[in-house]
C-alpha cells in the first residue's frame, strides 16, 4: 500500500517555473515507478512524465526539454520541476505509482494515486 500526497502547485505566468512534490508513505516506493499525470477540464488524463525504479525518466512530448523529474527515496519523495510553463499546461496534476518493477504511461496500469493539485498557467 501506498498513499501519496502531492503539493506545490499554483498559478504562475506563462515562461514561469513550479516544482511539484509527492511524498509517499509505504514500503514499495523504492520499487515503484513513480508517475505524473495530469488532466485539463474535459480532456483525459494525460501522461506527463515518469521515473523508474532505476531511476530512467520518460517524458511525454509535450513535456520534453521543459520538465524534470527526480526521486528522492530516502525521503519518499519525487518532484516534478516544471520550467518555461505554458498556458496549455494548466491542469491538475496528480502523482501516481505503479506496482514493483512495472513501467507504463497508461494511467490504468497506476494503483495508486494522490489527491492531486491544480497548476494554472497565465498567458
Amino acid at each position: 500500500q501506498l498513499q501519496l500526497v502531492e503539493s506545490g502547485g499554483g498559478l504562475v505566468q506563462a515562461g514561469g517555473s513550479l516544482r511539484l512534490s509527492c511524498a509517499a508513505s509505504g514500503r514499495t516506493f523504492s520499487s515503484s515507478t513513480m508517475a505524473w499525470f495530469r488532466q485539463a477540464p474535459g480532456k483525459e488524463r494525460q501522461f506527463v512524465g515518469g521515473i523508474k525504479w532505476s531511476g530512467g525518466t520518460a517524458y511525454s512530448d509535450s513535456v520534453k526539454g521543459r520538465f524534470t523529474i527526480s526521486r528522492d527515496n530516502a525521503k519518499n519523495t519525487v518532484y516534478l520541476q516544471m520550467n518555461s510553463l505554458k498556458p496549455e499546461d494548466t491542469a491538475v496534476y496528480y502523482c501516481a505509482a505503479s506496482r514493483p518493477y512495472t513501467f507504463t504511461t497508461n494511467s490504468h496500469d497506476y494503483d495508486y494515486w494522490g489527491q492531486g493539485t491544480q497548476v494554472t498557467v497565465s498567458s
